[in-house]
């Protein structure tokens, strides 16, 4: 068979292809050429660095020492924005504070406290004595005995009585909003204490404490409001309640003025220091790996200090002034907010180090991109073939895909920055969000098909 009949052979074959099959044709000759610039791609990525390797270069070296400088600053940072925002905020304050009133192991410090300070002024025996001496002085000397020798076993009964009022109080609402009316005003005497200005927070025996007059006076109410009228008799009592250490007071309030100052430049020093380590970099990509990874280890490092601080809080704190139990719930209570932001901080370091590394040149990456394509051309194929296709939306999807990828991670980046107090779960919800605004992407960018057959067989 001469070349003649050999290639009106093969036109009259290309005449009689089905629409369908001249798609997926173009589709075919689409992937290729794509494929085709990316392996030379690939190719003068692995054939560029090798000459710059015999020489010594400074970016190298100053790009890592910035990027470990900025990952070194960023749980300061997180400790400077936790104070700015929990000390110096009235209302994040309130919100951290509130629910310690709910546990039960500061409810019975508390309970422990004001019975102590109440029973201790009351003088029970004293008044059980006084009212024997009336009685043997009246001539009812078996009767003044007699009660004299149960003086201890009312003081008893008087105080059980108390203690369990006292608890009914702690537990019930109203000493619940009085906790949390008492704390907004004492948010500034803490921000006093912490920049030496306060006169309410006091030290005492090297403890740093807290008056408990508010809630003696709501007790006092009660009691005598339930019939026992010797606690007006009672002076103006004042017990305090220990929080921590008066050492880690001095070492507190030299830390806080010296973060309030920094609270503003040290996040965005520490942002401007990875950025520009990252920029330096002849690696872009890979120091952007490494900065994410330091970045995480860093909240690990914070996380470590923490759980250090914790130990030593409560090793400072002594049995007898505050219940251990309860010395932990008021430190983990106070530090819950900075836990939240160094987990969020964490995941968004992974998140970044992850994406710098799906779009790199490793035999990994290309294969999970490639599988991830291949799924999407499969679907839109699929559906193409049933009659459902994105048409020219989908070509012009196509033809600005990288435009609309950059928009979507920017768009996703605005808005963990503008939100109000980001949790780690809030970050994964804003990846998965992403994740699916690309998979939509992809899903609807349609390659350019041949329109007719003529233009098919250029292709090929």
């Amino acid at each position: 068979m001469s070349d003649t009949e050999d290639r009106s052979q093969g036109l009259a074959g290309d005449s009689v292809m089905t629409r369908d099959e001249r798609t997926e044709l173009g589709r075919l000759c689409a992937e290729v050429t794509e494929l085709h610039a990316e392996v030379t791609e690939l190719r003068t990525r692995q054939a560029g660095p090798l000459p710059l390797r015999r020489r010594i270069g400074w970016r190298g070296p100053v790009a890592t020492v910035l990027i470990v400088i900025g990952c070194i600053l960023a749980p300061v940072s997180v400790v400077a924005v936790w104070t700015a925002n929990q000390v110096s905020d009235t209302g994040r304050y309130i919100a951290n504070i509130e629910p310690l009133i709910h546990e039960p192991a500061v409810q019975n410090a508390l309970t422990d406290k004001v019975t102590i300070a109440i029973t201790s002024h009351l003088n029970v025996t004293g008044y059980v004595d006084q009212a024997a001496g009336l009685l043997s002085g009246r001539g009812l000397t078996r009767l003044g005995g007699l009660l004299t020798s149960f003086a201890p076993s009312i003081a008893g009964a008087v105080t059980g009585f108390i203690h369990s009022t006292v608890h009914k109080i702690v537990t019930g609402p109203r000493f619940a909003h009085a906790w949390v009316q008492v704390n907004t005003v004492a948010h500034q005497t803490l921000v006093g204490a912490l920049s030496g200005r306060s006169s309410t927070v006091k030290v005492v025996n090297g403890q740093v404490t807290i008056d408990l007059a508010p809630f003696i006076n709501i007790v006092k109410q009660d009691l005598a409001s339930r019939g026992f009228a010797l606690v007006d008799k009672l002076p103006p009592i004042h017990p305090t309640l220990a929080l921590f250490s008066a050492r880690d007071l001095v070492r507190a309030q030299s830390l806080y003025r010296l973060i309030n100052d920094l609270k503003i430049a040290l996040p965005i020093l520490a942002l401007v220091l990875i950025g520009l380590g990252v920029y330096i970099a002849r690696q872009h990509r890979r120091a952007l790996i490494g900065a994410g990874l330091g970045f995480a280890a860093s909240m690990l490092v914070l996380g470590a200090a923490l759980l250090i601080a914790r130990t030593v809080y409560l090793n400072t704190v002594p049995n007898s002034v505050l219940p251990a139990d309860a010395a932990a719930v008021i430190y983990d209570t106070f530090v819950r907010f900075i836990k939240d932001a160094l987990r969020t901080l964490l995941v968004v370091g992974l998140v970044v180090a992850a994406a710098a590394f799906l779009v790199g040149p490793s035999v990994t990456a290309v294969r999970i991109r490639r599988g991830c394509g291949a799924g999407f051309t499969w679907i839109r194929t699929f559906g193409e073939r049933r009659g459902v296709s994105t048409g020219s939306t989908g070509e012009w999807t196509y033809a600005h895909r990288h435009a609309l990828r950059i928009a979507a991670v920017g768009l996703c980046a605005l808005i963990f920055v503008f939100w109000g107090y980001p949790t780690a779960a809030v970050v994964i919800l804003l990846v998965v969000l992403l994740l699916v605004v690309l998979a939509l992407i992809e899903l609807i960018a349609r390659p350019p098909s041949a329109a007719t057959p003529a233009e098919t067989a250029g292709h090929i």
